[in-house]
């Protein structure tokens, strides 16, 4: 596997859309939505999040008030089908979701933004995963207290046996593996993309890996025995993925398309909060995807994460912005 330090390509924010012309400036770079509504299913976890701003965040035994809060549905999948949706396209998240009282404030929050649910366990009276989340104002900086799907894992017998008709593309954030793995397999076997987001290694990745498409990774993913992003390419390139990527917050996007490595350059912001940032990136990618290259796909998605981050909470970016 190539070292994707050496021999780079590097591709800057205003290269995106045209890289035979001189370099744009970054406000030339537009943002469109889709000029064709697409479909996207998100599989993984949904999560109901109570997000605060604040100072900072607590010491032991010291209680502390803050300045702003909102609540929102959260989970990588979720997330990412909101900003797909936002772009203009159909969104429905794979996940369990259930029958719980709370639940109503996901539902009420995904209906908001036009994202369908195909819930694998509706009548589960579980009360769904909660994160409670704190950002820095001063930086944008989060601490994060919260439980995954470890609780809520469906079976594969659960998916509905037309989720994929008319689906466009496939991501999947690994918290729902076994039915991420039969997922992976039929999509594969209709010829519709699969992306990862590989925000952290969970095990049952590797029996997924064989059926990806795009891998596109934070810099916390580190599968078995890799300690490196060169391990981690060699790794991932062992499954035969022909595109990969390792993002880095506001630093370079290192990347690998089929046997040409990389870097991407991002915005650069005063973010306000970084939380759903990556995945807005991973929402925003499979829109762009669908009609740009690997590398446009990932520099306009990383512009669309660097917008969201001037704002408080995971849906102002939106609201806000229109």
């Amino acid at each position: 596997m190539t070292n994707p330090k050496s021999k780079i390509v590097r591709l800057s924010q205003a290269e995106v859309q045209n890289p035979s012309a001189e370099r744009l400036a970054l406000s030339e770079v537009e943002v469109s939505r889709s000029p064709k509504s697409a479909h996207g299913l998100f599989v993984g976890l949904v999560t109901l999040d109570l997000i605060y701003l604040a100072d900072s965040a607590p010491k032991n035994n010291q209680k502390i008030v803050a300045t702003d809060y909102t609540v929102a549905a959260g989970g990588p999948a979720t997330n990412a089908a909101v900003t797909f949706s936002h772009l203009g396209n159909q969104a429905t998240v794979l996940s369990v979701v259930g029958s719980h009282p709370m639940t109503q404030l996901i539902r009420g929050d995904l209906v908001n933004y036009k994202v369908a649910i195909a819930d694998l366990e509706p009548t589960t009276d579980l009360a769904p995963p909660v994160s409670s989340i704190i950002v820095t104002q001063a930086t944008g900086e989060r601490a994060v207290v919260s439980i995954n799907a470890v609780k809520t894992q469906a079976s594969s017998a659960s998916i509905p046996p037309d989720i994929l008709q008319n689906v466009d593309i496939v991501l999947i954030d690994g918290h729902q593996m076994a039915v991420s793995y039969s997922i992976a397999q039929m999509a594969k076997a209709k010829n519709i993309p699969v992306v990862i987001d590989g925000g952290s290694w969970k095990a049952g990745f590797e029996q997924v890996l064989p059926f990806v498409d795009y891998a596109i990774c934070s810099a916390n993913f580190y599968p078995p025995n890799c300690q490196t992003g060169e391990e981690v390419f060699a790794y991932l390139g062992g499954f035969y993925i022909p595109y990969i990527a390792i993002t880095h917050g506001q630093k370079p996007i290192e990347y690998l398309s089929c046997t040409k490595t990389g870097i991407v350059d991002v915005p650069q912001v005063q973010a306000v909060d970084t939380l759903g940032a990556g995945d807005i990136f991973h929402g925003a990618f499979c829109d762009y995807i669908l009609r740009e290259s690997f590398t446009d796909a990932l520099a306009l998605a990383a512009n669309i994460a660097a917008d969201s981050c001037k704002f408080f909470g995971s849906r102002r970016w939106m609201d806000l912005k229109g």
